[in-house]
C-alpha cells in the first residue's frame, strides 16, 4: 500500500480558496486508440489557462477505461501526473484522480494513484445502488486511510443516488475528507450537504465545490446561513469541479475571480443572474439535457475538435456520439454568447502544446 500523504498547508489554502478544475476529457484517434500527443495538450491546456488542479480518470474521462479490453486507467493517470510534474509550476496545482467501484476496486485504484503521485481523489458514488448508506461510510472511510478525498454527490439521471442530511453529516465527520462535490443537479440536494458540513465539527476542513453544472454562477455567488446549536454558520461553494470547465478553461478561470471579486464587495450586481443563464445555457449544448445527457462527453469533444485540441469527437463507445442538433446547439452558443469563449486563447498556444 502507498504511503499516505495528506494535501500540504499551500494546497489546502488553495483549495479552501476556490479553484477551477477541470474533468480532464480522453483524447482519442480516428481508431479509438489513445492520442498521447493530443492528451498531454489537453493537460497542457489546463494549466496555461490558469486553473488549480484537474480531476482525471473521471465521467469526462470516460468509465471505459477501466475496462481490460481498453486498460487505460494507468496511462492516462501516469501521462497527466507527468505533465504536471514537468511543468514545475510554481503555484499549487492538484492532481485529483477518480476512484469508483466496490470497496476492492475503490481502494486499489486511490493505491495506485497515490503511486503515481495524485493529491487526492474524487470519489464516486455510483454504482452502489444496492448498498446501505451505512456500507458506503465505511468504504468512504477506506479510501481515506490512502490518501485524501473529495466526496461526491452524482445525480441520479447518470447513475448516482440521493442521499439523506444524515449521511452527509456523518460522511463530513471523517478524517481525510478534504471537500465535496456537489454534483446532483438539484437545489434541494444540494443544500442538504451544505447544511450538513455546516453541523459537521470538521466544517472549517471541508472545502464545498459545485458540480451543478446548470448552477455554476448561482452556486459560486450563494452564501449559505444555518442556525446551527443557536450559533449563525455560513459556508460558501468557492470552486468548481467541472466537466463544464474543461472547455473554455480560461475564460473560466477569468469568471471565477470576477466572482470572488464580487463576493468581496457583499454587492451582487443582479447581472450576474443573466450571466448565470447564458453560462446555464452553453452547458446545455455540450451537455445535452435534451437528450438525458446522451451526448455530454462527445458535446465537449466538439469543443475541442473546433479549437484543435482534438482530432474528432471520438469515444471507446461507438455508439457514445452526438446527438441530432447538438453540433448546432454548440454553434449558436459561439454565435450568441462569443465572450464565453476561449478560441483566441487556444489558438494562440496550440503548436506548443501539440509539440
Amino acid at each position: 500500500m502507498a504511503a499516505h500523504k495528506n494535501l500540504s498547508a499551500e494546497q489546502l489554502r488553495a483549495l479552501h480558496s476556490g479553484l477551477v478544475i477541470p474533468a480532464h476529457p480522453l483524447a482519442l484517434n480516428s481508431s479509438r486508440q489513445l492520442d498521447e500527443q493530443r492528451q498531454r495538450a489537453l493537460t497542457r491546456y489546463y494549466m496555461a489557462s490558469g486553473a488549480g488542479g484537474i480531476a482525471v480518470a473521471v465521467h469526462s474521462t470516460q468509465f471505459e477505461i477501466r475496462e481490460e479490453r481498453y486498460n487505460l486507467l494507468e496511462p492516462v493517470l501516469r501521462l497527466a501526473a507527468e505533465e504536471v510534474d514537468n511543468a514545475r509550476l510554481t503555484r499549487p496545482f492538484l492532481k485529483i484522480a477518480g476512484i469508483c467501484g466496490f470497496t476492492d476496486q475503490a481502494l486499489a485504484e486511490a493505491e495506485l494513484a497515490a503511486r503515481l503521485g495524485y493529491d487526492a481523489g474524487l470519489l464516486s458514488m455510483g454504482g452502489l445502488q444496492g448498498w446501505s448508506e451505512e456500507e458506503i461510510l465505511r468504504r468512504t472511510e477506506a479510501v481515506a486511510e490512502v490518501m485524501p478525498v473529495i466526496g461526491f454527490y452524482l445525480q441520479p439521471s447518470v447513475g448516482g443516488r440521493i442521499f439523506s442530511f444524515d449521511f452527509w453529516r456523518r460522511f463530513a465527520e471523517i478524517p481525510g475528507i478534504v471537500a465535496i462535490k456537489m454534483a446532483p443537479f438539484n437545489r434541494y440536494q444540494t443544500i442538504d450537504v451544505v447544511r450538513a458540513v455546516c453541523y459537521s465539527s470538521r466544517r472549517d476542513e471541508i472545502a464545498l465545490y459545485t458540480g451543478n453544472d446548470d448552477n455554476i454562477i448561482n452556486d459560486l455567488l450563494t452564501t449559505y446561513r444555518f442556525n446551527v446549536n443557536s450559533v449563525s454558520v455560513e459556508k460558501t461553494i468557492v470552486g468548481g469541479l467541472l466537466g463544464h470547465w474543461a472547455v473554455w478553461t480560461q475564460k473560466a478561470v477569468e469568471l471565477l475571480e470576477e466572482i470572488k471579486a464580487a463576493r468581496q464587495s457583499q454587492s451582487i450586481d443582479s447581472a450576474w443572474l443573466t450571466r448565470n443563464i447564458e453560462v446555464t445555457e452553453s452547458n446545455a449544448a455540450f451537455f445535452d439535457p435534451a437528450h438525458a445527457f446522451a451526448g455530454c462527453i462527445p458535446g465537449i469533444h466538439e469543443v475541442l475538435r473546433r479549437q484543435g485540441l482534438l482530432e474528432g469527437t471520438w469515444c471507446l463507445n461507438p455508439h457514445e456520439t452526438l446527438s441530432p442538433g447538438q453540433a448546432e446547439e454548440i454553434e449558436r452558443m459561439y454565435r450568441d454568447y462569443p465572450h464565453l469563449n476561449d478560441d483566441e486563447f487556444v489558438k494562440s498556444h496550440l503548436a506548443e502544446w501539440l509539440d
